[in-house]
C-alpha cells in the first residue's frame, strides 16, 4: 500500500483541494501574462507564498475557511463574495447552474448567448481581432478597416487616452486591476459610439470573462494565431526587446501563455492562421473569414 493510500481520506481531500486551487491560480496568472514576481508585486503577497500556493501547498487558513463554509452548508465562493448587493435572481441562477451536470453547461451558456447576447445584426458590423502580440492585429486590422472604409481602433491606445498616460504607467500606478477597469470602460465607450469598426484588442482581454463576453456579444470576433516563434520574432522586429530582457525563459513563458489561453481564443467566431503568410495572403484569409 502506498503512502498516499495510507493517509486519512480527509488529508487526501485537502491535498487535492490545495492542488486544484494552486492550479487555478497558476492558470489565471498565465492567462493574464503575469510572471510570479509581477503578481507578487501587484498583490502585495510574497513571491515565496505564491510559489507555495501554486505548488499545492497553500496556507492552512485556506483549509480552515473551507471547513467553516462546509459546516455552514455554503459554497466557499459564497463566503468570499464581496458584492453583497447581488440580486436575488442572480444568486438563484448560480445555484441552479451549480446543480446541472457539467456537460450541460456549455449548452445552457450557448442558449443564453443566443437569447440575451445582443443584436446579431449589430455585432456583424463590428470586427474584433484577438490573439497574442505579434499575430498581426494592428497591421491586419488597419488594412481591413481601410478596405471596409470603417474606423480602426486599437483598444490599448484608447485606454491610454482615457487614462491620460501610457500603459506602463497605468500598470505602475493602478496595477492589473486598474488596467482592467480602464479596458472595460473604454470597450463600452467604443461599442456605444461605433456601429461599424474594426477593433484590435489586447492579448489578455480574453482572460477577463465579463469584458470578453461583452466583446463577443457585440462584435464578430476573429482569433489571429501564429506560431510562438513568429509571435516573438514579430514583436522584436518592431524594436520591442522587452520580452527577452532579463528573461531567459521568455519563449517557454510565451508558449505557456498561448497554451493557457488557447481555449479562450478558440471561442472566437473565426480563426485566421497568419503563420508563414504574407500580409496580402493573411488579409485575404481575414476577409474570407468575415464574409459570413
Amino acid at each position: 500500500m502506498g503512502a498516499r493510500d495510507s493517509k486519512p481520506a480527509e488529508a487526501t481531500a485537502d491535498e487535492d483541494f490545495l492542488a486544484r486551487l494552486g492550479g487555478k491560480v497558476r492558470d489565471a496568472r498565465l492567462r493574464r501574462g503575469l510572471t510570479r514576481k509581477a503578481l507578487a508585486r501587484e498583490s502585495a503577497v510574497s513571491e515565496r507564498y505564491l510559489a507555495e500556493l501554486e505548488a499545492g501547498r497553500g496556507n492552512i487558513s485556506v483549509l480552515l475557511l473551507r471547513q467553516v463554509a462546509g459546516t455552514l452548508g455554503l459554497p466557499l465562493a459564497e463566503l468570499l463574495r464581496e458584492n453583497e448587493a447581488q440580486a436575488l435572481e442572480l444568486t438563484l441562477i448560480q445555484e441552479f447552474l451549480a446543480r446541472l451536470p457539467r456537460q450541460r453547461l456549455a449548452r445552457v451558456r450557448a442558449q443564453l448567448q443566443r437569447n440575451f447576447g445582443g443584436n446579431p445584426a449589430g455585432r456583424s458590423e463590428r470586427i474584433a481581432l484577438i490573439g497574442l502580440r505579434g499575430a498581426g492585429k494592428s497591421t491586419l486590422g488597419g488594412a481591413l478597416a481601410g478596405e471596409l472604409k470603417v474606423p480602426f481602433i486599437e483598444l490599448d491606445r484608447e485606454i491610454e487616452r482615457g487614462a491620460g498616460t501610457s500603459l506602463s504607467e497605468i500598470f505602475l500606478l493602478y496595477g492589473q486591476q486598474g488596467y482592467r477597469r480602464y479596458e472595460q470602460r473604454c470597450l463600452e465607450k467604443i461599442l456605444e459610439g461605433q456601429a461599424r469598426c474594426v477593433i484590435a484588442t489586447g492579448g489578455s482581454l480574453v482572460s477577463e470573462s465579463a469584458t470578453y463576453d461583452l466583446l463577443r456579444s457585440s462584435c464578430f470576433t476573429v482569433w489571429l494565431k501564429a506560431k510562438p516563434e513568429e509571435h516573438m520574432a514579430r514583436v522584436m522586429a518592431q524594436g520591442d526587446m522587452r520580452p527577452m530582457e532579463g528573461n531567459t525563459q521568455a519563449m517557454a513563458d510565451l508558449k505557456r501563455i498561448l497554451q493557457s489561453r488557447a481555449a479562450l481564443y478558440g471561442q472566437a467566431n473565426a480563426v485566421v492562421d497568419t503563420a508563414g503568410r504574407s500580409l496580402k495572403q493573411s488579409l485575404k484569409d481575414l476577409k474570407r473569414a468575415i464574409a459570413h
